[in-house]
């Protein structure tokens, strides 16, 4: 569900791993601001920009 894109919305509230966390695999939540994905779908996930200007790829939508 995260891996297309048409699923995720500006606004929606969602959890992301940052580039940073990908070893660990931690979540940060946030808001949907940008979708900077252009391709229909992602293996890793949709990369977002949150409201607070974190970048990192969808992995739950809340």
């Amino acid at each position: 569900m995260h891996r297309k894109r048409f699923n995720i919305k500006q606004g929606m509230k969602v959890n992301i791993v940052l580039k940073q966390d990908q070893r660990t695999g931690k979540l940060t939540q946030g808001i949907v601001k940008n979708i900077l994905t252009n391709s229909p779908t992602h293996p890793h996930g949709i990369k977002v920009r949150l409201q607070d200007g974190q970048v990192g790829r969808v992995q739950e939508i809340l």
